[in-house]
């Protein structure tokens, strides 16, 4: 098999999964209908799992009337995906969020981390303004083998939460926040600045790549476990 499909728009990187692991993904929002049904088409061809992030509900209805039900889509994470081959899943990530304006992001990375063969629990709404709640979920967080905290505002939760766990933590700002965030900016910067060790930070709203380095660091935990 070539390494890539060449479109006259694109070309698709089919040896991904043979060095990354994980199969390349679509970014949908800046493509025509044409070019996305064309992407997906050459994936499906190949017998590839596909998916899409930034999906709008009408790019979701225009797969899913070309492929018909094996296109799901999740309508808050804006991610869709077109499942050939049965996926297992491994190991366990936290998704957490400061408060429920957050969820969005973190679901764009609970779908990803799912997609590529992790189990994920979700923790949403365990913000610093009412952190009794963080607390009685602390037990069950620690379990993982790697955590996403998605937050806006100030962005404090990444770095509490690495301060109470001996587990990488994956900090995700979001955009969610009046002015003076500053769409976020508040929020990384805050994370970028924790003296709570080891805690990597993404870029704001980056729910997929968060998703996917944490799958990475649960595939090596579970690889070791065997």
């Amino acid at each position: 098999m070539d390494k890539y499909i060449e479109l006259d728009f694109a070309k698709l990187d089919t040896d991904r999964v043979k060095r990354r692991g994980y199969s390349e993904a679509v970014f949908c929002e800046c493509k025509n209908d044409e070019q996305l049904i064309k992407i997906f088409q050459s994936f499906k061809d190949i017998g590839s799992n596909v998916i899409g992030t930034r999906c709008s509900k009408n790019q979701y209805e225009i797969l899913k009337n070309k492929f018909g039900e094996i296109i799901k889509y999740n309508e808050q994470g804006r991610v869709v995906t077109l499942i050939q081959k049965e996926i297992e899943r491994i190991g366990e990530i936290a998704v957490c969020t400061g408060g429920t304006g957050d969820i969005p992001v973190a679901e764009e990375a609970a779908e990803t981390a799912e997609f590529y063969g992790s189990n994920v629990k979700k923790y949403y709404d365990i913000g610093i303004a009412g952190i009794h709640r963080l607390f009685d979920k602390i037990d069950e967080i620690k379990k993982a083998n790697a955590i996403i905290v998605a937050a806006g505002m100030e962005g404090t939760l990444g770095g509490i939460i690495a301060g109470l766990v001996d587990i990488p933590v994956i900090a995700l700002p979001t955009s969610v926040g009046y002015g003076s965030s500053f769409k976020g900016l508040s929020a990384l910067l805050t994370m970028l600045n924790s003296c709570a060790e080891g805690m990597s930070v993404v870029n704001i709203d980056n729910g997929y790549n968060a998703g996917y380095s944490a799958c990475q660091i649960n595939r090596l935990i579970e690889r070791k476990n065997k």
